[in-house]
C-alpha cells in the first residue's frame, strides 16, 4: 500500500550544529504541541457537553498551534485561492507526515485517515485529539464506516482526505483512488455537499535533494523529523485552493474523482519528475504510514 517508487534520499550526517537544532526546534516543538493539546483537551471537557459532535471552539486551537509548529521549524507557508466555506469536504495530494501541520494551518478541516494511524507514537495522539475520522479498508466494515463518514459531514465538519492512498516523494501526483468519493453520493449528501480540490507543493531547502521533504517507503519517521529539525535552512511550502465543486453535478464518483485529480495537477510545477498519467475530466470536458 505504501509508495515505493525510487531510492529514498541520503538521510545525511548531522554534525554538532545540526543537533543543536534538533535540541532547540525540537523541545520548543514538543512544548506547543503538547501545551496545545492539553489546552484542547481542557476545552473540549466543556466543549463536548455543549455542542455535542460540533466543535466551534477547538479547531481554532489546533488551527494556532499548527502555525506555530511551522513557524518553530521554519517552514515558510504561503496560500492561494481560499478554503471554500460551503458544507463538504476537501482532497489533495499527500507527500509528507508535514501535511498534517500545512493543511491544518491553511484551514480548520479534519482529517480522514486509516485506522493503524490512530496506533502511531506522536501522530496518532494528536490524530485522535484533533478529530480525525478513521476508516477501516476492511469490505465488512465498509457499511459502518460510509455511516460514520456520513454522520461528519451532516454535522457540518469539513473533512479532508488524500485520494492517492499514500505519500510520495513530493514531486509527483498518484492517481487518485475513487472508492471515498462514493459517500458524497448518498441521497443524503449529494444535493448539498460541495468538494474543494487542494494542491499541495514543498520546495526543497537550497542545496538539498529536491525529494527532501517527502515520506515514503520504509522511511522512519522518527529519523526524518530530525533531518527536519536539523536543517540549516528550511525550503517552503505552497497551498493552493482550487474552486469547489457541487457533487450533484456529476455522475459519479468516478467523474467526480478525475475532476479533482486533474485540478491538483495543473497547479503541479512541471518541472517537477514525470508524474503518473491521470484521466481526464469528463465534466470539463463537456466545459486522507503514511499510507492513508
Amino acid at each position: 500500500m505504501t509508495w515505493r517508487g525510487g531510492d529514498d534520499p541520503p538521510a545525511g550526517r548531522i554534525g554538532l550544529a545540526g543537533w543543536v537544532r534538533v535540541a532547540r526546534r525540537g523541545t520548543v516543538l514538543a512544548l506547543v504541541t503538547y501545551g496545545g493539546l492539553a489546552l484542547l483537551l481542557a476545552l473540549r471537557l466543556v466543549e463536548r457537553p455543549l455542542c455535542g459532535m460540533n466543535r466551534p471552539w477547538t479547531p481554532h486551537i489546533t488551527q494556532m498551534v499548527c502555525r506555530a509548529a511551522l513557524r518553530i521549524l521554519g517552514l515558510r507557508l504561503s496560500a492561494r485561492g481560499k478554503p471554500m466555506r460551503k458544507k463538504g469536504a476537501a482532497v489533495a495530494n499527500h507527500a509528507s507526515w508535514l501535511d498534517i501541520f500545512t493543511l491544518n494551518a491553511a484551514q480548520r478541516i479534519y482529517f480522514v485517515s486509516k485506522s493503524e494511524v490512530a496506533r502511531w507514537p506522536f501522530i496518532g495522539w494528536l490524530a485522535r485529539a484533533t478529530g480525525t475520522v478513521f476508516i477501516n479498508r476492511r469490505g465488512r466494515e465498509a457499511r459502518a464506516q460510509k455511516e460514520i463518514f456520513e454522520a461528519r459531514l451532516r454535522q457540518g465538519h469539513r473533512l479532508l482526505f488524500f485520494p492517492e492512498g499514500t505519500s510520495t516523494d513530493a514531486l509527483r501526483i498518484l492517481p487518485f483512488k475513487s472508492t471515498l468519493f462514493e459517500a458524497f453520493f448518498s441521497e443524503n449528501l449529494k444535493h448539498v455537499m460541495h468538494l474543494q480540490p487542494v494542491t499541495v507543493i514543498y520546495h526543497a531547502p537550497p542545496g538539498e535533494d529536491p525529494r527532501f521533504y517527502g515520506w515514503w517507503g520504509d522511511m522512519d519517521f522518527g529519523r526524518h523529523l530530525l533531518k527536519v529539525l536539523a536543517a540549516p535552512r528550511q525550503g517552503r511550502v505552497e497551498v493552493v485552493f482550487h474552486p469547489p465543486v457541487a457533487v450533484e453535478a456529476f455522475t459519479g464518483r468516478k467523474a467526480l474523482s478525475a475532476h479533482c485529480e486533474r485540478l491538483v495537477r495543473v497547479a503541479f510545477p512541471r518541472d517537477r519528475l514525470p508524474q503518473d498519467p491521470g484521466p481526464a475530466s469528463p465534466a470539463c470536458a463537456a466545459g486522507l504510514s503514511r499510507d492513508h
